[in-house]
């Protein structure tokens, strides 16, 4: 599945359901996003490995929905830093 693929997916999903009805503020949607991935850390501290990967799914999941909602086009974006990040020295230059 390619990313733009994901994102209108997610996206289309999240409205059936009625997400997306009203207007969603950027800062709840992110913690949504954020609430996945300690739901992921909670799962590993309990050894699930399944439960672990549908928490990483998930994230990538609200993740898609978010881009999708606000017209992010994250395809292009993640190309674009990681063609910066390539550029990079090692560590960033930093310690650690």
């Amino acid at each position: 599945m390619k990313i733009r693929d994901l994102v209108d997916r997610a996206h289309k999903n999240a409205q059936n359901k009625g997400f997306w009805d009203e207007r969603r503020e950027k800062g709840t949607l992110l913690m949504l996003v954020v609430s996945e991935l300690g739901e992921a850390v909670e799962a590993d501290r309990l050894g699930d490995e399944e439960n672990f990967c549908e928490e990483i799914a998930d994230t990538f999941i609200r993740l898609a929905d978010f881009c999708g909602g606000c017209g992010i086009d994250i395809e292009e974006h993640i190309a674009k830093k990681m063609a910066k990040n390539e550029k990079r020295k090692k560590l960033h230059g930093k310690k650690y």
